[in-house]
Parts: structure tokens; sequence; C-alpha cells
């Protein structure tokens, strides 16, 4: 195994933990993606900028245990450890607590001395809860940028108290500063200058540990790695009630505040966002995952960084996330000629009264169907998300929903259940009305054995788990949609999918 030399000691190892067997259960062996680590990647070149000894220790990718991760870290020697606790979709920041939190206690016992510090959404969310861990010694309020780096400056011990930005123990008492900003628009070329991507580990050639959504390479294993992933803008403008991507944008400490509190984006540059596909496609990347929240918002921000892809003429396999309802078809030809072959399209349920209660912002009556169709049409393929399980859902909404997905007919169709995740406006919620919450990270991940939804005003969460399993499969079993993978992909990638539906996952809630 390929990894960066190091020339001297460390002033921090950013280590992303491998909670992917809980989280992901038998999908993970095959059909998991594995992504590059992206904050793990900005947290790096952003201090190594500022002339401080980097590198990542990234235990997914390389399927560490954690004995073998322990003496990594150790043959590392760094002053700071930093988990950081990102991942590939909204709940993953609390996911990955679980990798995190083994790993680190492990760490501690074996090696006391060594300052380890927590990053992510989930540790924004809650820091006095992750900071009550007796093996966990600093955390991040918020992205860090600007805390990490003062810390790096620091002794780590008699100076913590001025550093803004973070929490930390003195004798067993937990103490949270004053608040760090995050990176403003205006400073982020300069302040979050791009990817320490050569830092990555790798076998034979870059970036071939990590592996694509088995939908992204069209359901062809053989075209998932070498993957990549990256953002061209940071946060989200909307507050829906369901996510907590802007909790790590929060300047505030005072109890209860949540993503909506947070919620703005920032961008980088078009021209510097070009320089890192540059970069990606000279070490031999062409399928590449953009990030955003919310790629096809700002025809300002896309369009330029489109059509510099365009003038390029690279071979790319792109997606990116949307909302339905900011969707401009007059685009879709661009984004279409730039690379993007996906895009995933939250359309969340079927019934408007049910969405319109839980998500803030422009989404009024408008014909999913149609801009669906319009995508397909432009030879983009959709990634329909659909959840099941909102407040006002009821078994007869949830079906609404089921029947528009298989309606749609997305050649990818991706089910959730409402989750009160850490941070979300929800989550706030649930505590308030006294909502069973899991008592596990674990039950937090939408694929593990603990998964433990929210129920709705009508519908327990046992029920709303068993209806969001049983639509999966019906879903995916029908001749109409392995028909049209058949039909787009070709019959090697019909018989890919019919063998990932034989992956059965198991249920606690369920009694399996």
């Amino acid at each position: 195994m390929k990894t960066a030399t190091l020339n001297r000691r460390l002033d921090v190892l950013f280590v992303e933990p491998d909670s992917s067997v809980d989280a992901y259960q038998a999908l993970s062996r095959t059909y998991a993606a594995i992504e590059t680590p992206t904050w793990s990647l900005l947290l790096a070149q952003a201090c190594r900028s500022k002339g401080f000894g980097v590198a990542i220790l990234d235990c997914n990718a390389e399927r560490l245990n954690d004995s073998h991760a322990v003496q990594r870290i150790r043959e590392a020697n760094p002053r700071l450890i930093c988990f950081v606790l990102y991942g590939q979709n909204p709940n993953a920041g609390t996911t990955n607590m679980i990798g995190g939190a083994r790993l680190c206690e492990k760490l501690k016992q074996a090696y006391p001395d060594y300052p380890t510090c927590f990053a992510g959404p989930h540790v924004s969310a809650l820091p006095r809860e992750v900071l009550a861990y007796s093996f966990i010694d600093i955390v991040l309020l918020n992205e860090g940028v600007y805390a990490l780096q003062e810390l790096l400056r620091s002794d780590l011990e008699d100076d913590l108290s001025r550093i803004k930005g973070i929490g930390y123990k003195r004798e067993g008492n937990m103490t949270l500063n004053p608040p760090q900003q995050v990176v403003p628009e205006g400073k982020i070329d300069k302040d979050l200058p791009g990817y320490a991507w050569d830092l990555l580990p790798y076998d034979k050639k870059p970036f071939d540990l990590y592996r694509s959504h088995f939908w992204h390479a069209d359901y062809d294993h053989t075209r998932r790695t070498p993957f990549a992933a990256l953002y061209t803008s940071l946060g989200c403008p909307f507050k829906c009630d369901f996510c907590m991507i802007n909790i790590i944008n929060r300047v505030d400490n005072r109890e209860g505040v949540s993503s909506a509190d947070s919620s703005h984006i920032r961008c980088w540059s078009p021209e510097f966002i070009l320089r890192e596909f540059d970069k990606l496609v000279e070490m031999g990347v062409q399928t590449i995952r953009i990030s955003d929240e919310m790629f096809f918002l700002h025809p300002a921000h896309f369009e330029p960084l489109l059509r510099g892809l365009i003038e390029r003429s690279y071979d790319l396999r792109l997606w990116s996330y949307t909302r339905v309802d900011t969707i401009k078809p007059e685009y879709l030809d661009i984004f279409r000629q730039a690379g993007i072959k996906w895009l995933a399209v939250g359309l969340e349920a079927g019934n408007e009264l049910v969405r319109q209660q839980v998500a803030k912002g422009r989404f009024n009556d408008i014909d999913i169907k149609k801009i669906t169709g319009e995508i397909d049409d432009y030879g983009i393929n959709v990634a329909a998300n659909y959840i099941f399980g909102l407040p006002e859902d009821n078994l007869e909404t949830m079906r609404q929903t089921l029947d528009l997905a298989c309606e749609i007919n997305a050649p990818f169709a991706n089910f959730y259940t409402c989750m009160a995740l850490p941070g979300s406006p929800l989550y706030f919620k649930a505590k308030k009305n006294g909502w069973k919450l899991p008592d596990s990270y674990a039950g937090y991940s939408f694929f593990s054995y603990e998964c433990l939804p929210l129920p709705t005003n009508y519908v327990s969460a046992k029920d709303v788990l068993k209806f969001r399993d049983e639509a999966w499969h019906k879903y995916h079993t029908r001749p109409e949609y392995l028909d049209l993978l058949e039909k787009k992909f070709g019959p090697e990638q019909r018989r890919n999918m019919e063998d990932m539906i034989k992956v059965k996952i198991k249920r606690k809630i369920l009694g399996n």
C-alpha cells in the first residue's frame, strides 16, 4: 500500500474512521460507495498552506481494523489527531461516530498522551455530548478551518482558552469557547485552497481504493474506480426540517440552535474549481461526484464552470444534486455536454401537502413528472430521492409516494425514512415532543440493523420502516424497472442490479 512519505513530525493527522459495516451491513462489501474524504482533504490543504505538516489516514479506504489503525497513528506520531466525521449523505456525520468513538477510545487506551480532536456535523450539532467522552479532548464547533489552525499554533495545552471555535476539557470540566467564523465566500479560494489529493492512499494507481455509487457507474462495477468527490460550493440556502447540512456553519453556541439558523451558501470561483478538475483528470479520474447540496441553483456559479468543462472536452462521468423546484430546463443541454450524466433530484414525497410541511422554500405546486421527463430527454439519468415517514405521512400518502416513484420509473430511486438527524429542526422538535430517538449512532443510519426512523402523526416507526423496505423491493423488482435498466445500460447491468436486490439487510425493529 502506497502512502505519502512523512519527512517531519506531523502537526496533525486527519483520521477517517471506518463505520461501513455497522452503517451498511452486507451492502458495505460491494455496493456502498467509498468516497474520497472531502473534509479531511480540505482541512489538510488549508493547514499545509499555512506551513503545517499534515497527513490523512483513511481507515475506510484501506479497510483498516482498529488495531492496525492505532498502530498507523503511532507510526505517524502527530502532535494532534483530528477525527473527521462527515460522509456521503446528511446522516453520515452521526453514523461515522460509530467508528470514530470506537477507534478513539482504543487509541487513548494505548496512548493516552495523544491529544484527540473531533470535527463534523454531529460534533457541531451536539458538541457537549461529544466532548463528554473521556477519550475526546477537543471538539471543533463548526467546520473548524480557522480554529484548527489556531490549535496548531498553540501548545495544545495551556493556551486553549484563547482559541475561538473549540470546546475542550480541563480536569473533567467542559468549556465551549466563543464561536469562530466560517470561511467567508470572499476568502474561500484563499483560505480553503483546494484538496490535498496527493495525501490519499492507493494500491497501484491514485484513487483506486475509492469507488463510486453503483448507479453512478451505470451499474457497471468496472467503471466505479478510480473515483473522487468534490464540492464547488458549501451549504444550502433552504431550511428543510429534516436536513442538518448547514449545522457546520454554526456560529452560535446556545442550546437548540439548528441547521435552519445557519442556512447560506458559499461558492469557490469557477476558475478555482476547474483547476481541481484538471488535477483529477491528470491523475486519471473521470468518475466524479459534485457533492454540492444545491449545484443546480445559481447560473452565475454553475454556467461558467460547466462551459469550462465543455471547452476542455473531458470525457467525464459526473453527477450532482438538485431540488426539483430549482431545475432550469434551458440549462440541461450544457449540463449534459459538460459530462453530468446523472442528476440526483430531491422529490421527497408524492403528496404536495406532506412535502410542503417540511420543505422550506419554493416547493410549490410543480409538475414533477414533466420535469423529470425533460431531464431524461436530454440524456441525463434521474436519481430520484424519496422520503417515507414525514410528519404528516400516513399509509395512503406513503403509497402515493411509491406510486409516483413507479410512474416516474427513474433508473435509480433512493428510498429514505425520515430521521430526526442531530442538528436538524426535526431533532429539536422530537426532543420537545418526547418522540423516541435512536439510542445508538447506528440507529441514525438508513441501512443499519438498528435503524430507527421517526413515527409520523399517524404511523409507527416500525410500520414506516416496514413500508420503506417493502417499497424498495417492490420498486426494484418490477419488470418495468429492470427492462429500463437493460434498455439504458445493457443486460449485464440488469443482472448486476438483480444481484444487489438479493442482498438482504436486517432490521432490529422488524424482528429479523
